[in-house]
C-alpha cells in the first residue's frame, strides 16, 4: 500500500475550504434539526405516558443496552419523513432499526417506538424491520427486538397488512434468519398484539417483563371478556407464556432487570472475530481528519474535487493500494483498512481526465466509459472471489452515451458490470456522496443491486438525470437540436417554457435525500464529517462473524495475480 492524499492546505485553496466548510455547516444544522425532531417520536407528553406506566422509551431501552461509552448508527431515520396520515404523522415509521455494539458485539435492534400509538406498525413499518433484519442476515449479526406493539395502525392497514412486503413478510424473514443460525433475542415490554404477537415467536429467546402480554388477538376482540373482566395481561401475559404454552422463556420484574438479561444471553454468544482478520496489523485511524471531508467535499455537485482525497480520510494510516491506476481514469479502484480491516473501494473521479482515444483531448470524469466500466467489474469479481468488502464512493452522472459509444458495445460492458453486482455475494457498501444518476447509479451498486447498507449524506442528488436535463428530454419534440423551442407562437412557447419548469422543479424536489429516505430509496443520510465512523462499523459488521461466506488470506488473493498482468515488462 502507498500513501495518498495531502494535507488539506496542500489540496485546497483557503477561500475554497471556508466556502465548503461552511456549506456543509448549513446542512448540518439541518439534519441534526430533523434527526432531533424524529427521535422526539409524538413529544414529551407521550414520554410521560409511557413513564407513568413504569416503563422506558424504546429508546432508553436502547442506551441501556448498548455497551457503555458506545454509539449506535441508525438506518431508516427519515422513513415516512413529511408524510401525513390524516392528521397524524408517524416519525422514523414507529420503529427504531440501528446497529448496536452489545457485550462487545455488533447486533441489529430493532425497537418499537412506544412514544408513536403504542408502537403501531404504519405504512412501510414492515418493510423497515425487513430491512433491518435482512442487513442482519447478510451479516450474519445477531438481532435484538425490543417489543412494545399494539398491532398494525388500524385506519391504515391496507398499506401495512397485505402485499408481498407487507407485515406478514417481517415473520418469513424470523424464519430465514433462523434458517440462516442467527440468533435472535426478543424482550416483550407490553402491548403485542396479532402481528406484534408472532414476531418474537420464532427468536431463540424470549423474555417478558410483568406488564407484557403476547396474543393473537386482545381482550376488546374476545366475546364475554369484559363480563369476565378478563383483560389482554390475563389472556397472554408471562403467568400463561413463560409458564403454560411455552412460547416465552423468562420473565423479568421490569424493563432494567430485561435489558440486563438480554445483555447476558448476548455475551454468551461466539466473540468477534476482528483481531483474526486484521492479520497483525492493527486498527490506526486515517493520516488526514477524516473531518476534513467536510471540506474536501464541495456542496455544489457541479465543483470537481479529488477522489483520492476523500480515500485519503477513509482508510488506515491514509495507505491505499490502487489498481490499474493508468486504465479507466474516470473510477479509481483499490483496497485499504479501515480499522485494521482490509475493505474494497470503488469510487467515481470528477473534473477532466485525458481521452487515451484522442491523443491531448480531455473528457469529463463522474461519468463510465468503456474502459472504466472493465476496470469496475474486474474490481467487483476479484473483491467477490477474494472476499473483500467492497465500498462504492459514488459521484455520478450515469454512462458515456451517443454514436461511438454504442458502438463501443457499452450496453455489453454495462451489463456484464451488472451481472457482476447481482452475483456477488460478498458485503457491499454503497455510498451516494453527491450525484447518483441513472444508469451509473445502478453501476455503482446503487440501492436495486441489493447493498447490505446505502448511505446518502445531505448532499446526495438521486434521480435519473437532472432536473433540467429530464425536462429536455420530456419536451424532446419540442425543441430543435441545440435544445431551443422550436414554436414562434408566443403563447405556445410559454406554456412550453411554463410545462418544462414545472418538470424541473418537480425532479428536483425529487432528487432532495429527505424525500428518498422518506420512501426508503436510501437506508440513512449521514453527515460527511461522520463517514470514517460509518467505514468502521462496515468493517467490523462484515468480519465479525465466521464460517458463512468466502475468506482469503491476503497473500492468495487473485487481485495479485490481475495486478501482475499489468506491470509493465522490463
Amino acid at each position: 500500500m502507498q500513501p495518498i492524499g495531502r494535507g488539506l492546505e496542500d489540496a485546497l485553496e483557503p477561500r475554497e475550504i471556508a466556502k465548503h466548510l461552511e456549506g456543509a455547516k448549513q446542512h448540518e444544522t439541518v439534519l441534526e434539526e430533523r434527526c432531533t425532531a424524529v427521535r422526539a417520536g409524538w413529544g414529551e407528553k407521550y414520554v410521560e405516558r409511557v413513564h407513568a406506566k413504569g416503563k422506558w422509551t424504546a429508546r432508553e431501552r436502547i442506551e441501556h443496552l448498548i455497551d457503555p461509552g458506545s454509539r449506535i448508527f441508525e438506518v431508516g431515520t427519515f422513513v415516512n419523513y413529511g408524510r401525513k396520515f390524516g392528521k397524524l404523522e408517524s416519525p422514523a415509521a414507529g420503529v427504531v432499526t440501528a446497529y448496536a455494539r452489545v457485550e462487545g458485539r455488533w447486533c441489529m435492534v430493532i425497537a418499537n417506538d412506544n412514544t408513536v400509538a403504542s408502537g403501531s406498525w404504519w405504512p412501510q413499518t414492515p418493510e423497515k424491520i425487513q430491512r433491518a433484519q435482512e442487513m442482519a442476515r447478510r451479516l450474519r449479526l445477531p438481532v435484538v427486538y425490543l417489543v412494545d406493539c399494539s398491532g398494525l395502525f388500524l385506519p391504515e392497514q391496507s398499506r401495512s397488512f397485505p402485499g408481498r412486503t407487507g407485515a406478514g413478510h417481517i415473520f418469513k424473514k424470523n424464519s430465514l434468519l433462523a434458517a440462516d443460525g442467527v440468533p435472535q433475542i426478543a424482550g416483550v415490554f407490553g402491548d403485542c398484539i396479532a402481528g406484534g404477537g408472532y414476531m418474537p415467536i420464532i427468536s431463540d429467546r424470549v423474555i417478558m417483563t410483568e406488564q407484557a402480554y403476547m396474543v393473537i388477538a386482545g381482550a376488546a376482540l374476545i366475546k364475554g371478556a369484559k363480563s369476565m373482566k378478563l383483560s389482554s395481561l390475563d389472556i397472554g401475559g408471562p403467568e400463561v407464556h413463560v409458564h403454560l404454552s411455552g412460547c416465552a422463556d423468562e420473565r423479568a420484574p421490569d424493563d432494567e432487570t430485561a435489558i440486563a438479561m438480554i445483555r447476558r444471553e448476548i455475551g454468551k454468544l461466539a466473540s468477534p472475530a476482528l483481531d483474526f482478520y486484521r492479520h497483525g496489523a492493527n486498527a490506526s485511524a486515517p493520516t488526514f481528519d477524516a473531518r476534513e471531508l467536510r471540506a474536501v467535499l464541495p456542496p455544489d455537485h457541479r465543483v470537481a474535487y479529488d477522489a483520492e482525497e476523500v480515500i485519503a480520510r477513509l482508510v488506515d494510516q491514509s495507505l491505499f493500494w490502487e489498481l490499474w491506476p493508468d486504465r479507466g481514469r474516470e473510477v479509481i479502484v483499490g483496497v485499504g483498512r479501515v480499522n485494521g480491516l482490509f475493505m474494497g473501494f470503488i469510487g467515481n473521479r470528477q473534473g477532466l481526465i485525458d481521452d487515451p482515444e484522442r491523443r491531448g483531448a480531455k473528457k469529463p470524469a463522474g461519468i463510465l466509459y468503456r474502459e472504466g466500466i472493465a476496470k469496475v467489474a474486474s474490481m467487483s469479481r476479484a473483491c467477490n472471489e477474494d472476499g473483500i468488502p467492497i465500498v462504492w464512493l459514488q459521484d455520478i452522472s450515469g454512462f458515456d452515451i451517443g454514436v461511438e459509444a454504442e458502438r463501443q458495445g457499452l450496453l455489453g460492458y454495462g451489463s456484464s458490470l451488472i451481472y457482476a453486482n447481482s452475483t456477488n455475494t460478498v458485503p457491499m457498501f454503497t455510498i451516494l456522496l453527491r450525484k447518483a444518476s441513472g444508469a451509473g447509479f445502478y453501476a455503482m451498486s446503487g440501492m436495486p443491486h441489493e447493498p447490505v447498507v446505502q448511505l446518502s449524506t445531505p448532499l446526495t442528488r438521486l434521480s435519473v438525470m437532472e432536473g433540467r436535463t429530464l425536462a429536455i428530454a420530456a419536451f424532446n419534440t419540442k425543441l430543435d437540436d441545440d435544445f431551443e423551442i422550436i414554436s414562434d407562437d408566443p403563447m405556445e412557447r410559454a406554456e412550453i417554457e411554463a410545462g418544462m419548469r414545472e418538470t424541473e422543479a418537480r425532479i428536483e424536489a425529487d432528487m432532495d435525500p429527505y424525500a428518498a429516505a422518506a420512501r426508503m430509496d436510501t437506508d440513512e443520510i449521514v453527515p460527511v464529517g461522520e463517514l470514517r465512523e460509518w467505514l468502521e462499523l462496515f468493517a467490523e459488521t462484515s468480519w465479525q462473524a465466521t464460517g458463512y461466506r468466502r475468506t482469503k488470506n491476503p497473500r492468495i488473493w487473485s487481485l495479485h495475480d490481475a495486478a501482475a498482468l499489468q506491470e509493465p515488462r522490463a
